[in-house]
C-alpha cells in the first residue's frame, strides 16, 4: 500500500502539538502550586498575634503591655523575633526578625521557614543592647497586598495625612512613631559621589552625622511633612523595593514620639 505525501507533516504536527499541551499543562500546574504558595504564606502572615495566647496567670502591667507580653510568647517559637510592626489601617502586622546577615529572611519567614515573601526584618547593624539610633527594617513588596506592599501608598500625601502614626513593639518598650519623611531612592554604585545613601544609617556616632541624615531624609521627601527630629530622638526608617528605575528603593522615616 502507498504511503500518503501527508502522513510525514500530519505526524510532525501532532507532535507539536503534544509537546505544546504538556508545556501548557506545566505551565498552568506551575502557577496554580505558585498561587496556592503565596496564599498559604499570606496566610500564615496575617493576624500573627491574635493566634499568640498568653498564660492566664501573666498579665499586662504598667511595664509591659499586652502587646510586649503576646511578642514574648513570639519569640519562644523563634528567638530571632525582636519587634512587631504594625501601621493601622494597612495591612502591615507582622513580627520583626534580625540575624546576622541580611539575606536570610529575604527567603526565611518568622518561622524560619522557606517562603518567597520572607519577613520584615531589622538590619544586622543594629545594637539591640544599646539600642542604636535607627531601627532600619527592611521588606519585600507583594501582589497580593502582604509585607510592605502597603508601604508604596504613601507615594500618596492623602494616604500619610490618614496614617501618620507607626506602631513597633520590642520587648523593652511599645512605642509609636510619627513619620517624618517620605522619598524614593536606590541602591547607588560604589563610584557615585554625593548621593544620600540612607541604607547606611544606623547609628549616629556624632550629633553631625544624626542632623545630616534628618536634613537629607527632609529634602528627598517628596512632601513636605513639618514634623522633624531632633538630635537623640529614636528614629525608625522602613525600607522596601521600588521598580519605577533600576534598584529603586522607598523609604518611610519616622521618629518616636
Amino acid at each position: 500500500m502507498k504511503r500518503s505525501k501527508h502522513a510525514k507533516p500530519q505526524s510532525k504536527r501532532k507532535i507539536v502539538r503534544n509537546i505544546f499541551i504538556i508545556i501548557f499543562l506545566i505551565s498552568i500546574t506551575a502557577l496554580i502550586l505558585y498561587f496556592y504558595n503565596l496564599n498559604k504564606e499570606k496566610q500564615e502572615n496575617e493576624n500573627v498575634l491574635e493566634n499568640i495566647e498568653i498564660e492566664q496567670e501573666i498579665i499586662p502591667t504598667e511595664n509591659k503591655s499586652e502587646r510586649m507580653l503576646q511578642l514574648e510568647e513570639l519569640q519562644k517559637q523563634n528567638s530571632e523575633i525582636i519587634g512587631y510592626l504594625e501601621i493601622e489601617g494597612t495591612n502591615i502586622s507582622y513580627p520583626v526578625c534580625q540575624t546576622t546577615n541580611n539575606d536570610y529572611y529575604l527567603t526565611h519567614n518568622y518561622k524560619k521557614e522557606k517562603a518567597s515573601l520572607g519577613s520584615l526584618f531589622l538590619d544586622k547593624d543594629f545594637d539591640l543592647n544599646k539600642p542604636s539610633t535607627n531601627y532600619l527594617i527592611y521588606g519585600h513588596r507583594s501582589n497580593s497586598g502582604t509585607m510592605f506592599e502597603d508601604l508604596i501608598k504613601y507615594s500618596e500625601e492623602s494616604f500619610y495625612k490618614e496614617h501618620q502614626t507607626i506602631r513597633f513593639t520590642t520587648t523593652i518598650e511599645d512605642a509609636t512613631y510619627e513619620i517624618i519623611s517620605v522619598f524614593y531612592s536606590r541602591v547607588y554604585y560604589k563610584d557615585e559621589k554625593d548621593v544620600f545613601r540612607y541604607y547606611y544609617f544606623v547609628n549616629a556616632e556624632t550629633e553631625e552625622e544624626y542632623n545630616e541624615y534628618i536634613e537629607n531624609c527632609k529634602k528627598a521627601s517628596i512632601y513636605d511633612i513639618e514634623t522633624t527630629a531632633t538630635y537623640g530622638d529614636q528614629l525608625l526608617t522602613l525600607s522596601t523595593c521600588e521598580y519605577s528605575r533600576e534598584n529603586g528603593r522607598f523609604a518611610v522615616v519616622a521618629k518616636k514620639k
